[in-house]
């Protein structure tokens, strides 16, 4: 067996941004529209009219300020409400891989590899762009890559349950090295017409390389002391798309089927879960929670995030021990604690430990305990 080290990470971040602000105001113009179309039956009882939101409805709810996105101007036409994304022919790039590219070769950068020293790609998604050929085989011939590649969806926790599946490959000498690539286009899967959900998710892509630690040549590998997966269904975080919907006569499979949650129920069943699966997993690895310098959770909402940490500690988390980066990325799905890692690991001490860890759909918890070489 080797031990198996983080040796790069890479961000692909998109160039526009939507504030809280701009997005409200488009938001509340679809409100007062449907509410003026909608008046007679509003007013005769038979249909609840909408509610504003507010940017302070928003940031209290999640901590989120902006997020960025691959098309702003279809999110906010109050006609269209829909990132307005061309489909793109066979024969070019699909817009998934163009991130996942951009992404890998910061990663590659960071390790000081190329891609002659990548044996297999793991994409770790919540929302491929298709069923067959794989993204990862399409990400592998983009970057010249020889050797295998395949995709994995586990929601949120997609690049913790990536990264085991990588660090096992490497581990037993399947491999030297695995990328793993999280492109994500949260924006395509959600509704900016709901007021409950239409400021959670931003776009963006993150990239891993994991390889041997006898064979990392950058100056420090974070060393991967320990993965830990837990899964537990629940329909309380939900996305009904998929291809059967085309097969169902009686036309309801013809609408979009988008993302929803019961927010309060998730927030309830699932901070306890990971807290409680950190704990146990820092306990087999011979750590107590105070020797953890930082923890890199999933970036989804804040409020979740301090009530994890502070059921960990004992007391409120510092803003070094728990960085957060949903005020200006929002929910990014699986990239989201990969952000996090990506932008707050120099500064830690070598010697020093931290974990990475993602939750949400499934439910899905990944922790992945690392040490800085």
């Amino acid at each position: 067996m080797h031990k198996v080290v983080i040796s790069g990470t890479g961000l692909f971040t998109p160039s526009q941004s939507i504030s809280n602000e701009e997005l409200v105001a488009s938001y509340n113009a679809y409100v007062e529209q449907f509410n003026a179309e909608n008046a007679a039956a509003i007013e005769a009882g038979t249909m609840e009219p909408l509610a504003a939101s507010s940017t302070e409805f928003i940031e209290k709810a999640s901590g989120i300020k902006s997020r960025f996105v691959i098309n702003k101007s279809g999110i906010l036409d109050v006609n269209r409400m829909v990132p307005d994304i061309p489909e793109r022919s066979d024969d070019e790039q699909s817009l998934l891989c163009e991130m996942a590219v951009k992404a890998a070769h910061q990663a590659l950068e960071a390790a000081g590899r190329s891609a002659a020293d990548i044996d297999g790609v793991i994409v770790a998604c919540s929302n491929l762009p298709r069923g067959y050929p794989a993204l990862a085989v399409e990400v592998q011939e983009a970057l010249g890559i020889d050797g295998f590649g395949f995709d994995m969806n586990v929601a949120c926790s997609s690049a913790t349950f990536g990264i085991q599946n990588a660090a096992n490959t490497v581990a037993l000498g399947q491999a030297r090295a695995v990328l793993m690539v999280n492109p994500e286009v949260c924006t395509g899967h959600m509704s900016f017409r709901d007021r409950d959900s239409h400021f959670i998710f931003g776009d963006a892509c993150t990239a891993v390389v994991i390889e041997r630690a006898e064979d990392a040549v950058c100056e420090h590998p974070y060393e991967i002391l320990g993965t830990k997966l837990l899964t537990k269904f629940s329909n309380n975080i939900r996305n009904n798309f998929g291809f059967l919907n085309r097969c169902d006569e009686s036309g309801v499979g013809a609408r979009d089927k988008l993302f929803m949650q019961n927010g309060r129920k998730v927030f309830r069943d699932v901070c306890p879960m990971v807290a409680e699966l950190i704990g146990e997993h820092l306990g087999e690895v011979g750590l107590q929670v105070d020797s953890v310098k930082r923890f890199w959770l999933h970036q989804a909402n804040l409020n979740m995030n301090m009530l994890i940490a502070r059921k960990l500690l004992g007391r409120d988390p510092s803003a070094e021990e728990a960085p957060v980066v949903l005020d200006e990325y929002a929910n990014t799905s699986s990239a989201g604690s990969i952000i996090a890692f990506h932008k707050y690991q120099n500064d830690l001490p070598v010697g020093s430990h931290g974990v990475i860890c993602s939750f949400g759909a499934g439910y899905s918890i990944g922790s992945v305990i690392i040490r800085k070489g």
